[in-house]
């Protein structure tokens, strides 16, 4: 009997919000309604449940490629000034030690470091867009961090490495955000956060796939990059969504113009969706 294949799943570049938001709408009122409504449509957009996400988070950075295997996870609860209840939030997907072995191997053979964490629990970079996305938290999620030095050439060859995993059912989702400054939030914001969004945008959308990757690799010469990113950490992610997708286009899924006060914030999916089409 012939199997029907599923279609290939696409990769996201989301924003995670700040700290335990979607635990805090009594204080924060409909302050991410927008970007929750985005997450929330991604079930939709990819058509069917994956059997597994990998998760690459801004809060996460090794010295080597490091994946989450612990069959279980705790809640890594990284962030401070919330709340006290933030401080007890729970979300409670399983973990996948045997995917975590699958991803190891892959970057192994692509030639780049990777180890092993068994005990790593789930930070605020995962729960946090999670807990819009599928909120029952019947879905096993691994996360995988960035490497120390934040190499976008780097991850980008990691994404690569990861793009058999596509096909393999497992939704590839890059958390941080494309402006992470929180010295420079509101209205001084609004200029550097729109040329830089701008910028991205209109790499991203380049049918040059080559120049798309050399682009985001000297992100750093980009206008008001610095103002947008003092540290790349919250950028460096896309570049593993980019990297697993490598040779397909570009869609924001999310855009906001006064976030926060004054931010422009995008998000992005690389890669059709059944349930867009």
């Amino acid at each position: 009997m012939s199997t029907i294949k599923s279609p290939r799943l696409p990769t996201y570049f989301i924003s995670h919000g700040g700290g335990p938001w979607p635990w805090m709408k009594a204080e924060m009122g409909d302050t991410y309604a927008r970007l929750e409504a985005a997450l929330a449509d991604m079930p939709r957009q990819i058509g069917r449940k994956p059997r597994a996400i990998l998760m690459v988070s801004a809060h996460w950075e090794r010295p080597r490629f490091t994946v989450q295997a612990n069959p279980h996870p705790s809640m890594v609860y990284d962030y401070g000034g919330f709340p006290a209840h933030t401080y007890q939030v729970r979300y409670d997907a399983p973990g996948d030690p045997a995917l975590a072995q699958r991803v190891q191997a892959l970057i192994e053979a692509a030639g780049l470091p990777a180890g092993i964490d068994a005990e790593r629990g789930y930070d605020h970079g995962m729960f946090s867009p999670m807990k819009a996305i599928y909120p029952d938290a019947d879905v096993p999620v691994i996360q995988l961090s960035l490497r120390q030095g934040l190499d976008p050439a780097e991850h980008l060859a990691l994404g690569r490495a990861l793009a058999p995993l596509r096909d393999e059912d497992v939704l590839i989702v890059a958390s941080g955000l494309s402006y992470h400054n929180l010295r420079a939030f509101g209205s001084q914001a609004a200029a550097p956060s729109r040329a830089f969004d701008d910028w991205l945008g209109q790499t991203l959308a380049q049918g040059d796939q080559a120049a798309r990757a050399q682009g985001l690799i000297g992100w750093e010469s980009a206008p008001a990059a610095r103002i947008a990113h003092p540290r790349e950490e919250h950028l460096i992610p896309l570049m593993v969504a980019v990297g697993a997708a490598e040779h397909e286009a570009a869609h924001r899924v999310y855009y906001e113009n006064g976030f926060m006060g004054g931010l422009t914030v995008s998000s992005y999916r690389f890669g059709d969706a059944p349930g867009t089409q």
